[in-house]
Protein backbone atom coordinates (compact mmCIF):
# COMPACT_ATOMS: atom_id res chain seq x y z
CA UNK A 1 0.00 0.00 0.00
CA UNK A 2 1.22 3.41 -1.02
CA UNK A 3 0.84 6.31 0.96
CA UNK A 4 1.39 7.20 4.69
CA UNK A 5 0.27 5.21 7.49
CA UNK A 6 -2.24 6.81 9.06
CA UNK A 7 -4.85 6.25 11.72
CA UNK A 8 -8.87 7.69 11.93
CA UNK A 9 -10.08 8.78 15.24
CA UNK A 10 -13.61 10.03 15.14
CA UNK A 11 -16.84 9.28 17.14
CA UNK A 12 -19.05 10.06 14.40
CA UNK A 13 -19.06 6.22 12.94
CA UNK A 14 -20.71 6.87 9.70
CA UNK A 15 -18.23 9.92 8.89
CA UNK A 16 -15.87 7.32 9.90
CA UNK A 17 -16.79 4.89 7.35
CA UNK A 18 -16.71 7.59 4.80
CA UNK A 19 -13.33 8.70 5.30
CA UNK A 20 -12.25 5.12 5.37
CA UNK A 21 -14.38 4.89 1.72
CA UNK A 22 -12.07 8.39 0.36
CA UNK A 23 -9.03 7.36 1.50
CA UNK A 24 -8.53 3.74 1.44
CA UNK A 25 -6.85 3.98 -1.41
CA UNK A 26 -5.07 6.37 -1.39
CA UNK A 27 -2.87 5.76 2.12
CA UNK A 28 -2.74 2.99 4.13
CA UNK A 29 -5.10 3.08 7.53
CA UNK A 30 -4.02 0.85 10.54
CA UNK A 31 -6.52 1.92 12.35
CA UNK A 32 -9.59 3.74 14.07
CA UNK A 33 -11.11 4.49 17.49
CA UNK A 34 -13.82 6.31 18.71
CA UNK A 35 -12.78 6.89 22.09
CA UNK A 36 -10.44 8.84 23.60
CA UNK A 37 -8.61 6.38 26.11
CA UNK A 38 -9.07 3.55 23.39
CA UNK A 39 -7.42 6.45 20.68
CA UNK A 40 -4.26 6.81 22.41
CA UNK A 41 -3.90 2.99 23.59
CA UNK A 42 -3.94 2.06 19.65
CA UNK A 43 -2.27 5.05 18.39
CA UNK A 44 0.58 3.88 20.51
CA UNK A 45 0.62 0.40 19.67
CA UNK A 46 0.08 0.96 15.83
CA UNK A 47 2.62 4.52 15.56
CA UNK A 48 1.10 5.70 12.54
CA UNK A 49 3.14 8.77 10.47
CA UNK A 50 -0.24 10.92 10.82
CA UNK A 51 -3.44 10.55 12.63
CA UNK A 52 -6.40 12.50 11.53
CA UNK A 53 -8.59 13.37 14.68
CA UNK A 54 -11.67 14.79 15.40
CA UNK A 55 -11.66 17.87 17.51
CA UNK A 56 -15.08 17.71 19.60
CA UNK A 57 -15.04 14.27 21.14
CA UNK A 58 -16.12 12.90 24.91
CA UNK A 59 -13.26 12.51 27.12
CA UNK A 60 -11.91 15.77 26.71
CA UNK A 61 -11.84 15.97 22.45
CA UNK A 62 -8.73 15.66 19.69
CA UNK A 63 -6.79 17.99 22.08
CA UNK A 64 -6.53 14.67 25.04
CA UNK A 65 -5.97 12.48 22.16
CA UNK A 66 -2.80 14.53 21.11
CA UNK A 67 -1.46 15.51 24.42
CA UNK A 68 -1.58 12.07 25.74
CA UNK A 69 0.03 10.11 22.75
CA UNK A 70 2.98 12.89 21.80
CA UNK A 71 3.75 12.49 25.98
CA UNK A 72 5.14 9.50 24.88
CA UNK A 73 5.26 9.16 20.87
CA UNK A 74 6.52 12.76 19.99
CA UNK A 75 7.25 11.92 16.26
CA UNK A 76 3.21 11.05 15.68
CA UNK A 77 2.22 14.04 13.21
CA UNK A 78 -1.57 15.03 13.87
CA UNK A 79 -4.27 16.53 11.05
CA UNK A 80 -7.11 17.84 13.12
CA UNK A 81 -10.50 17.27 10.70
CA UNK A 82 -13.25 19.10 12.01
CA UNK A 83 -17.21 20.24 11.44
CA UNK A 84 -16.10 23.34 13.52
CA UNK A 85 -13.98 26.32 11.72
CA UNK A 86 -13.75 28.45 15.27
CA UNK A 87 -10.51 30.44 15.60
CA UNK A 88 -10.48 28.92 19.61
CA UNK A 89 -11.13 25.40 18.28
CA UNK A 90 -8.08 26.02 15.54
CA UNK A 91 -5.88 27.52 17.97
CA UNK A 92 -6.91 24.94 20.93
CA UNK A 93 -5.61 21.98 19.14
CA UNK A 94 -2.37 24.04 17.04
CA UNK A 95 -1.20 24.27 21.29
CA UNK A 96 -1.43 21.37 22.04
CA UNK A 97 0.45 19.78 18.87
CA UNK A 98 -1.16 19.15 15.70
CA UNK A 99 0.49 20.42 12.81
CA UNK A 100 -2.85 21.67 10.51
CA UNK A 101 -6.14 21.47 10.79
CA UNK A 102 -9.19 21.53 8.10
CA UNK A 103 -13.12 21.19 8.20
CA UNK A 104 -14.84 18.60 6.96
CA UNK A 105 -16.18 20.05 3.75
CA UNK A 106 -12.97 19.29 2.42
CA UNK A 107 -13.00 16.44 -0.52
CA UNK A 108 -11.46 12.83 -0.71
CA UNK A 109 -8.71 14.00 -2.62
CA UNK A 110 -7.79 17.25 -0.98
CA UNK A 111 -8.00 15.00 2.44
CA UNK A 112 -5.44 12.86 1.12
CA UNK A 113 -3.04 15.63 -0.21
CA UNK A 114 -3.26 17.36 3.32
CA UNK A 115 -2.55 13.89 5.13
CA UNK A 116 0.09 13.29 2.60
CA UNK A 117 1.64 17.06 3.19
CA UNK A 118 1.55 16.51 7.08
CA UNK A 119 3.28 13.54 6.64
CA UNK A 120 5.90 14.90 4.80
CA UNK A 121 6.45 17.45 7.41
CA UNK A 122 4.12 20.84 5.98
CA UNK A 123 1.87 22.77 8.07
CA UNK A 124 -2.12 22.16 6.52
CA UNK A 125 -4.92 24.52 7.04
CA UNK A 126 -8.18 25.42 5.17
CA UNK A 127 -7.52 28.46 3.44
CA UNK A 128 -9.93 30.83 6.26
CA UNK A 129 -8.38 29.11 9.31
CA UNK A 130 -4.59 30.03 8.15
CA UNK A 131 -5.50 33.63 8.95
CA UNK A 132 -6.17 32.43 12.74
CA UNK A 133 -3.42 30.58 13.21
CA UNK A 134 -1.38 33.80 11.88
CA UNK A 135 -3.10 35.91 13.86
CA UNK A 136 -2.47 33.83 17.14
CA UNK A 137 1.14 32.44 16.19
CA UNK A 138 3.03 35.52 14.49
CA UNK A 139 6.06 33.63 14.35
CA UNK A 140 4.48 30.97 12.29
CA UNK A 141 5.19 28.43 15.07
CA UNK A 142 2.98 27.11 17.96
CA UNK A 143 2.70 29.80 20.62
CA UNK A 144 5.59 29.81 23.59
CA UNK A 145 4.53 27.46 26.57
CA UNK A 146 2.46 29.18 29.64
CA UNK A 147 3.26 26.82 32.63
CA UNK A 148 0.56 27.23 33.97
CA UNK A 149 -1.82 26.69 31.28
CA UNK A 150 0.11 23.24 30.73
CA UNK A 151 -0.63 22.03 34.24
CA UNK A 152 -3.99 21.54 33.62
CA UNK A 153 -5.34 18.50 31.99
CA UNK A 154 -7.55 18.94 28.53
CA UNK A 155 -10.79 17.90 30.61
CA UNK A 156 -9.56 21.00 33.41
CA UNK A 157 -9.30 23.24 30.33
CA UNK A 158 -12.69 22.53 29.02
CA UNK A 159 -14.53 23.50 32.27
CA UNK A 160 -12.31 26.44 32.79
CA UNK A 161 -13.48 27.65 29.45
CA UNK A 162 -17.21 27.53 30.19
CA UNK A 163 -16.87 28.72 33.85
CA UNK A 164 -14.97 31.90 32.24
CA UNK A 165 -18.27 32.14 30.01
CA UNK A 166 -20.24 32.56 32.62
CA UNK A 167 -21.84 28.91 32.29
CA UNK A 168 -23.18 27.62 36.02
CA UNK A 169 -22.25 24.48 36.97
CA UNK A 170 -24.96 22.76 35.59
CA UNK A 171 -25.05 24.26 32.12
CA UNK A 172 -20.95 22.81 32.28
CA UNK A 173 -22.16 19.24 33.66
CA UNK A 174 -24.83 19.09 31.26
CA UNK A 175 -22.87 20.19 28.06
CA UNK A 176 -19.62 18.00 29.22
CA UNK A 177 -22.07 14.90 29.62
CA UNK A 178 -20.38 14.86 33.57
CA UNK A 179 -21.57 15.40 36.71
CA UNK A 180 -21.94 18.36 38.69
CA UNK A 181 -19.80 17.18 41.75
CA UNK A 182 -16.94 16.30 39.11
CA UNK A 183 -17.23 19.68 38.01
CA UNK A 184 -17.15 20.77 40.83
CA UNK A 185 -13.82 18.75 41.16
CA UNK A 186 -12.41 20.19 38.46
CA UNK A 187 -12.87 23.72 39.23
CA UNK A 188 -11.39 23.32 42.47
CA UNK A 189 -8.31 21.41 40.90
CA UNK A 190 -7.93 24.62 38.37
CA UNK A 191 -8.26 27.00 41.09
CA UNK A 192 -5.59 25.41 43.44
CA UNK A 193 -3.08 24.96 40.39
CA UNK A 194 -3.48 28.34 39.29
CA UNK A 195 -3.42 29.72 42.80
CA UNK A 196 -6.91 31.63 42.13
CA UNK A 197 -9.69 32.48 44.76
CA UNK A 198 -12.69 32.36 43.24
CA UNK A 199 -14.83 31.90 39.66
CA UNK A 200 -14.62 35.87 38.72
CA UNK A 201 -10.56 35.62 39.27
CA UNK A 202 -10.49 32.78 37.22
CA UNK A 203 -12.58 34.51 34.44
CA UNK A 204 -10.29 37.46 34.43
CA UNK A 205 -7.54 34.87 34.06
CA UNK A 206 -8.99 33.04 31.24
CA UNK A 207 -9.74 36.87 29.45
CA UNK A 208 -6.44 37.78 29.60
CA UNK A 209 -4.92 34.74 27.97
CA UNK A 210 -7.75 34.72 25.65
CA UNK A 211 -8.82 31.43 26.49
CA UNK A 212 -12.68 32.32 25.59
Amino acid sequence: MTGPRVFLVDDHHLFLSGVKTELGELVDIVGDASEVDAAVEMIREREPEVVLVDVHMPGGGGRAVIEEVLRTHPTVRFLALSVSDAAEDVIEVIRAGARGYVTKTISGPELADAVRRVAEGDAVFSPRLAGFVLDAFPSGGPPPADPELDQLTAREREVLRLIARGYAYKEIARQLDIAVKTVETHVSAVLRKLQLSNRYELSRWAADRRLI
